[in-house]
């Protein structure tokens, strides 16, 4: 009987001993939460390339004559980073970003015009001259919403769309006879852009995406001195791009 009381003491007490020490390792190592690898903020790095048009209207004289109406295109690489904040509803992603991108688009298109006058006793004269329009777009940025829809946990479809800006620089080049004059255009404009795009997580916190935007500048008017009877000169500008980029990002969780 003692020794059965002994044995039934020992397992009391070793059963007391290994629940405390299950207690204890609860407490130290708790069950961690799981992480929703979407929502919140995160920032990244793209580059791409460009295809856009510049579309230029050129008058002369008052009133306004036609001089010519060309069109350029806008090609280029670009680079740049964004940053970001998503929300999270089911299967729903909400979200705003920002980007800033350099870019090397830049176009030429030359055209020539006539115009006339009349001399007393001679008639009408003609004068013949030649522009060259040169456009760049060196930097624009964007400020978009996004909404989007988890294909699966590690794979975003979605669309975005909001505002683009960005500096246009225009120079004109007129030549008449053996003279030219150039006038130069820097314009900050503000725009609309849409597009879409797909982001899927790479491993951890980093996701890649490969995005495309359109981008419509709206029309940048200008007004410069010409040469003889090219003056006043007219200049209407309207700039669009297409843009797509791959990039990457980094969740901060």
């Amino acid at each position: 009987m003692k020794r059965l009381l002994s044995a039934v003491s020992a397992l009391a007490a070793f059963a007391t001993i290994g629940t405390a020490g299950a207690a204890d390792l609860a407490l130290k190592a708790p069950p961690l939460a799981p992480v929703d690898a979407w929502a919140g903020w995160y920032a990244g790095v793209n580059v791409g390339g460009s295809w856009g048009r510049a579309r230029d209207t050129t008058t002369d004289g008052a009133p306004a004559v036609q001089f010519a109406s060309t069109s350029s295109n806008l090609d280029g690489v670009i680079g740049g980073g964004q940053i970001g904040y998503n929300w999270r509803s089911n299967n729903w992603l909400f979200g705003l970003e920002a980007d800033i991108q350099g870019s090397s688009q830049r176009g030429t298109a030359n055209s020539a015009g006539t115009a006339g006058f009349f001399v007393p006793g001679i008639g009408v004269i003609t004068i013949n001259g030649t522009l060259s329009d040169q456009e760049k777009l060196p930097w624009f940025g964007t400020v978009r919403g996004r909404v989007g829809v988890l294909a699966s946990p590690t794979w975003l479809l979605y669309a975005t769309g909001g505002l683009a800006y960005g500096e246009i620089q225009s120079s004109e080049a007129l030549t008449v006879g053996a003279a030219t004059v150039v006038n130069n255009f820097n314009t900050t404009r503000a725009g609309w852009t849409v597009g879409g795009g797909v982001e899927g997580v790479l491993s951890g916190n980093w996701t890649a995406k490969l995005e495309y935007l359109y981008m419509d500048f709206g029309t940048i008017n200008n007004r410069y001195t010409g040469l003889l009877f090219f003056n006043p000169m007219f200049l209407s500008t309207h700039v669009t791009d297409n843009i797509v980029r791959v990039g990457l990002n980094y969740h901060f969780h």
